[in-house]
């Protein structure tokens, strides 16, 4: 009789064990050579680790079986306290898997490190001579933003790219920090206001795939989804077409209406967008009449603006507050907001894209040299990165050149 509720309850759970069963194990199947060598990482780590778990497993089982109550011919040796044998595999058999783990680790971290440009599209096919096909992502509340500069088009909550082409993101936030994460191309990365960070990737097979936020972000988090698409050229181009046909414009003003924190969107394209756009958003001068965060670090390298940078620098930071209906914080004084410091010829400089003149470096990864990466510069100017700006506030006569 006993066995009628057991399987009362195994009838109740199998409604979700087959849900379970459709779930598509993306991480463990991928489309994209670095989301494959990542896979191979993660199986080698885990094989390492078992060398030691399945061992501990099976005697933990032998000794509970022969040391159990019931067996009288169990060995009691109570004086017994050392074996030089024993004390020597269970202190050098994991001191060897944490040296192999700490060295497949260190490389696998390095070669598959996201700032890379790739240096090859699969294990048979090497990266050919082509820039990298760029898009820049923005994640909003609660929704992602893509903008393709080469293409002068955008869309939010779907993304569509070439498959067997290097592809470069170029990441940053709104407002929080989020993390974005295509388990089948490559792996998860951070995107925070005020910085830009970048991941290069690919899809070697065509599909559609899940991309998401993979960190809580706030009451939206759960329908902060999209779907990446992997199509060949023509199938791209065509898909290009079609956002240029469905109409509509991303320009500063769309933007800090898309800004605010809206639920479950759903896709959508712009045939055009502001080229400057995802510069401002990286340094935060969207609006109208508002100071770029480059153009406020090299001011504060010469020795700042006083007041006036001041209550500028409240506005930078909290001016998202007010577009949230809170409160403006007041510093003796109603807060204002500083237009600029720069020259029109200045601004044109500061918002030019670098990118197009600067070559992509691939290094030689065999035998590994370590990051071997250059330290990455705003690309909002010259010499407008922190490093640089730090080492110039050093050398008052070359300071001069930042504008």
């Amino acid at each position: 009789m006993r066995i009628l509720p057991r399987l009362a309850r195994f009838l109740a759970l199998a409604p979700a064990i087959l849900a379970l069963s459709a779930c598509k194990m993306e991480v463990l199947k991928p489309s994209g050579d670095i989301a494959e060598r990542q896979k191979d990482l993660l199986l080698a780590s885990t094989g390492l680790m078992l060398i030691i778990i399945i061992p501990v497993m099976v005697l933990i089982v032998l000794f509970a079986w022969r040391y159990r109550a019931s067996n009288k011919n169990a060995p009691y040796r109570p004086d017994w306290d050392h074996s030089t044998k024993f004390e020597l595999v269970i202190w050098a058999a994991p001191l060897i898997i944490i040296i192999c783990l700490g060295a497949l680790t260190w490389v696998g971290t390095h070669l598959l490190d996201p700032y890379r440009p790739l240096d090859r599209l699969s294990a048979s096919e090497p990266v050919p001579e082509q820039d990298p096909f760029r898009v820049e992502v923005v994640a909003l509340d609660w929704k992602w933003l893509f903008i393709y500069p080469e293409q002068g088009v955008a869309s939010i909550n779907e993304l569509a790219v070439p498959v067997n082409r290097e592809i470069e993101f170029s990441l940053t936030s709104s407002s929080v920090m989020n993390a974005f994460y295509i388990p089948a191309m490559a792996g998860m990365l951070y995107a925070m206001p005020g910085m830009e960070t970048t991941l290069h990737g690919v899809f070697n097979h065509g599909g559609e795939y899940q991309g998401l936020a993979s960190h809580y972000s706030g009451h939206g988090f759960s329908g902060m989804r999209f779907k990446a698409h992997a199509l060949d050229q023509a199938e791209f181009d065509q898909w290009v077409d079609e956002a240029r046909a469905a109409g509509g414009t991303l320009d500063r003003a769309k933007y800090l209406e898309l800004e605010a924190p809206t639920e479950n969107v759903k896709p959508m394209t712009f045939a055009q967008t502001d080229p400057e756009l995802f510069d401002r958003v990286v340094n935060m001068c969207v609006e109208e009449g508002k100071i770029c965060m480059a153009e406020m670090m090299a001011l504060d390298a010469k020795g700042g603006t006083g007041l006036a940078g001041t209550i500028n620098m409240a506005q930078l930071t909290h001016d998202k507050e007010i577009r949230r209906g809170l409160a403006r914080p007041v510093l003796g004084q109603e807060p204002f907001m500083v237009t600029s410091f720069c020259t029109p010829a200045d601004s044109a400089r500061m918002f030019s894209d670098l990118r197009q003149s600067q070559p992509v470096v691939r290094v030689d990864q065999t035998p590994m040299r370590g990051i071997a990466l250059p330290r990455p510069d705003n690309r909002l100017g010259l010499g407008l990165s922190m490093p640089r700006l730090i080492q110039d506030a050093r050398r008052p006569d070359a300071v001069d050149k930042q504008l």
